[in-house]
């Protein structure tokens, strides 16, 4: 007659602890830090829509022929600082007299009526990829651009574009040391969370030890559990940052704006990468630890 087993007298298995509390905890920190991995994104992905919508104005000598138009807008349209979209140069023709009537509009009056002229002059409007905003592609730029027959005068507003500029270095700066302190933050909570997860098995991987059980035979259990663990909370938190990230998209729906599908995919990946590594190094860093403990410490 087989004798019932009671849950005193169950018998622990090396590698065996509490799975639950440790993938939860892994799962939170990673989901922290995804949290701040988007906010990066996000706020990478508004400098570059920024930093698009700056534009440089070409102003023309007066009277050019039609074919010295086209010839000017091809040529620009050439140009490598000149963003694109769907395949086309973002230049935008406008005439003098479509600035008059701009100018109307802005300033409710008309000064053609008492100059008796319009004294402003056409022109092209270009908008620049962003990585030629700085100081010194903007000065080639207008060199450049200057220096093509009939072409009157180059001009951009120089102070928004060097306040912008600096001002999204400042905050990229912050945003990625504050990324820094967080990593290691979340790195040292899952640590300590596997380690704490290892101590009731302290006395097993001693005994294992005494009975000649070798230091990777020992380690194989613990170093596959956490690697699960790893991988399932890894997977956890980028379900719950898909999740999170659709559900600000519903309620603020400018921020559709700065989807970057591609970054998320490498965030999320990074996310259940990080997840996998911290999760095996720390298992090992602790298993180790345990063994090389002497019997009063295991106490």
């Amino acid at each position: 007659m087989a004798t019932p087993t009671t849950p005193g007298s169950r018998k622990k298995k090396l590698g065996s602890y509490p799975t639950l509390l440790v993938v939860f905890s892994i799962t939170l920190s990673l989901v922290v830090i995804g949290l701040f991995g988007l906010l990066l994104i996000h706020a990478q992905k508004l400098s570059e829509v920024v930093r698009e919508n700056l534009e440089v104005q070409v102003y023309l000598d007066r009277e050019l022929p039609e074919t010295e138009l086209l010839r000017l807008q091809q040529d620009l349209g050439q140009q490598p600082f000149v963003a694109e979209r769907n395949d086309k140069p973002q230049i935008r023709f406008v005439s003098k007299e479509e600035g008059a009537r701009q100018l109307l509009q802005s300033t409710g009056e008309d000064f053609r009526q008492f100059l008796g002229d319009n004294p402003l002059r056409d022109a092209y409007v270009l908008k620049i990829k962003p990585e030629y905003t700085d100081t010194l592609h903007l000065r080639q730029l207008e060199q450049r651009i200057g220096s093509q027959r009939g072409v009157f005068e180059v001009q951009y507003p120089q102070d928004l574009f060097t306040s912008i500029n600096n001002n999204l270095t400042r905050v990229s700066l912050v945003l990625l040391g504050f990324a820094a302190v967080l990593v290691l933050v979340v790195v040292i909570l899952i640590n300590n969370t596997i380690k704490l997860a290892l101590f009731s098995q302290r006395f097993l991987i001693r005994s294992m030890q005494l009975v000649g059980a070798t230091r990777l035979f020992i380690q194989q259990p613990f170093l596959r559990r956490a690697t699960w663990q790893g991988l399932a909370s890894g997977l956890l938190a980028a379900l719950l940052l898909v999740a999170l990230l659709q559900y600000a998209y519903l309620e603020v729906e400018p921020l559709r704006l700065l989807r970057d599908d591609f970054r998320l995919a490498l965030l999320l990946l990074g996310v259940v990468g990080l997840g996998v590594v911290i999760g095996f190094f720390s298992s090992a860093r602790a298993v180790h630890k345990y063994l090389k403990m002497s019997l009063d410490d295991l106490y």
